[in-house]
């Protein structure tokens, strides 16, 4: 097996090659990182260190091999600190990992057949297909998984498919499947609009948005049951307008462009009165839903190409991605903007703004919120940004081209994918372990003492159960036999009777 991989990784180097040779000048250089590599601020504020690989590509050593890493696009770590979920797009598949010894624990593979009929949740009608008619084999498909959110306290997660694999210009539904955690496995699908990329959960968890890039819409479910049957759609919103889209269903289009609004970063106010996402394309913005209404608002402008947003201490953050900025704006602000809007469009400034490196994409907070991570795709690095300043003070090169980025509920690591740029790059997953020179607080873990209550109380209400079952059948048998005994009793009278 390790001679097989050796020989696997020495035919893709040559590959590599021979795709370099060819490579497009507007592609930046591609880079890769080591286990081992080091990277501190000039403060001792913060140091990083790259101490785990999953890596796809030639020249790696076989250790270090997975050919799971397939275009990875996104990682999550569960809220519990335990593991973590990698999606590869191109793989179509969700790989799971212990985050203490970086283990693989298992692979989703997300492919539908006419078997798994029941795990379609009834249709909402809000998502008809326009092009693909034939109903026999609508959820006969690979689903390619794009991001992803927990809910019910990270009892589930939520995985959405850019497209299904026959729907090659993704202009038709998509879908969005939901993991349980404690069995890692599929136990639920939900229809989508074209092309969903993000999806987010309300602070109460009583809502799940899914944000369509595809056609300026987001899809709310109400997820409010603890039971995944009682799940069910009350609204698709459209942003300002919706794509009519009559695309070539025989040749593909640059679907990445082009689609509108181009809606990706989503997040909600802390009471979760407004949804608010961004908007990198169509003049920018930030789209703004109240989902009191469940109704659009408008959009706040003034943001250009903004690709992630996240809340956190009374600011909204976003990146920026082709400036390569991160930025942050007081909620009051942001509230008070939304408060103001006389029409469809409200203008907002005053953003504090810090220059990382080129194509800012995904971007987390430590837990004091001290620090800001940033996958910068262009730079191929992680960029390191102190909050308290805005400043830039650390920054890792990591293999090209990153996109995906999550920092641990203890602020201990961050997982960082990199996905690849036109058969350059990517195909790499790379784990930095972070150190602070002031501790973090670390009660974002309280939700795992939370889990394992639950876990316990399930566990002695499954043994009751049991034990109740086998109670039940004990009695079963003795009645059985006392039923026997008099049967045999009632014999042998009778027979004696008649002597």
């Amino acid at each position: 097996m390790r001679a097989f991989k050796t020989l696997c990784c020495m035919i893709a180097t040559c590959m590599a090659f021979a795709v370099c040779a060819q490579q497009n000048e507007n592609v930046p250089p591609v880079r890769h990182s080591r286990i081992g590599d080091v990277a501190k601020s000039a403060d001792g504020s913060i140091t990083l260190k790259v101490v785990g690989q999953k890596l796809n590509y030639g020249g790696v050593k076989p250790e270090l091999c997975d050919t799971d890493v397939w275009s990875p696009k996104s990682v999550h770590f569960h809220p519990n600190g335990k593991k973590y979920y990698i999606n590869s797009l191109e793989g179509c598949r969700t790989m799971v990992y212990d985050a203490r010894t970086n283990k693989k624990l298992a692979v989703i593979h997300h492919k539908f057949t006419p078997a798994n009929a029941y795990l379609w949740a009834k249709e909402s009608g809000f998502f008809p297909f326009t092009h693909y008619t034939n109903k026999k084999n609508l959820n006969t498909f690979w689903g390619r998984p794009v991001e992803s959110t927990f809910s019910h306290r990270g009892r589930y997660l939520w995985i959405p498919y850019y497209r299904r694999s026959y729907d090659i210009n993704a202009q038709d539904p998509s879908a969005i499947s939901v993991i349980d955690t404690r069995t890692d496995a599929i136990i639920k699908v939900f229809e989508t609009g074209p092309l969903p990329k993000m999806v987010a959960t309300t602070h109460s968890g009583k809502y799940l948005a899914v944000t369509h890039w595809g056609d300026n819409t987001v899809g709310i479910l109400d997820i409010s049951s603890p039971n995944p049957d009682d799940w069910h759609y009350v609204k698709c919103v459209v942003v300002d307008y919706q794509l009519k889209l009559n695309l070539s269903m025989t040749t593909k289009v640059d679907r990445d462009c082009n689609s509108g609004y181009l809606l990706r970063g989503t997040v909600f106010t802390p009471d979760d009165h407004y949804m608010l996402i961004a908007c990198m394309g169509g003049g920018g913005g930030i789209a703004v839903i109240d989902m009191q209404k469940m109704q659009y608002v408008g959009r706040l402008t003034g943001v250009s190409n903004a690709r992630h947003l996240v809340v956190k201490n009374g600011y909204l953050y976003a990146s920026l991605n082709a400036a390569g900025i991160v930025q942050r704006l007081p909620l009051t602000k942001v509230e008070a903007a939304i408060k103001a809007m006389n029409g469809k469009t409200a203008p907002i400034s005053g953003w504090q703004t810090c220059k990382v490196g080129g194509g800012a994409r995904t971007i987390s907070l430590s837990p004091s919120g001290n620090f800001a991570f940033a996958a910068c795709n262009s730079a191929s690095q992680l960029c390191v940004v102190d909050t308290r300043t805005m400043k830039q003070v650390a920054t890792l090169t990591i293999d090209s081209y990153p996109v995906g980025l999550d920092i641990s509920a203890d602020g201990r690591f961050v997982v960082l994918t990199s996905q690849g740029r036109r058969g350059h790059g990517g195909n790499a997953v790379n784990l930095v372990e972070v150190t602070y020179k002031e501790k973090e607080p670390t009660s974002a873990l309280i939700d795992e003492q939370k889990e394992e209550e639950d876990a316990a109380a399930a566990k002695v209400a499954q043994e009751q159960e049991q034990a109740d079952a086998q109670s039940g059948t004990d009695w079963w048998y003795i009645g059985v036999a006392v039923g026997f005994i008099l049967g045999l009793m009632a014999v042998a009278f009778f027979r004696g009777r008649k002597k």
